[in-house]
């Protein structure tokens, strides 16, 4: 059974910098991409960021893009997500997904089987 666990979340203000960690256990790591979602209260969730399985490819929601970076360490079983020049509208739970199958970038929920508990990221103005 794969199993996913966030961490790293808190309390910020804008213009700061928050790192997520996801631990992943129940198979091997290495052989597949994974993602990151976020979900605002009273909003759908929403794709943030994707890494291959080498971590080679990457891929970013526009809102997202030159503030977040998606990483990897195969060997500590753990994909992160750096997020610098936070804003408000960052504010929101956030989730590690994996897919059942070896995937490349997946951009879309159901690229995705499971899902880490979340981890709550609130940005003050």
């Amino acid at each position: 059974q794969v199993q996913l666990v966030e961490s790293g979340g808190g309390l910020v203000q804008a213009g700061g910098s928050l790192r997520l960690s996801c631990v992943a256990s129940g198979r091997t790591f290495s052989r597949y991409g994974m993602g990151w979602f976020r979900q605002a209260p009273g909003k759908e969730r929403e794709f943030v960021a994707a890494i291959s399985r080498s971590g080679t490819n990457t891929n970013y929601a526009d809102s997202v893009k030159g503030r977040f970076t998606i990483s990897r360490d195969n060997a500590k079983n753990t994909v992160y997500l750096q997020m610098n020049s936070l804003k408000p509208e960052d504010t929101a739970v956030y989730y590690c997904a994996a897919p059942q199958s070896v995937l490349g970038v997946g951009v879309r929920e159901t690229d995705y089987d499971y899902w880490g508990q979340g981890t709550q990221v609130t940005v003050s103005s």
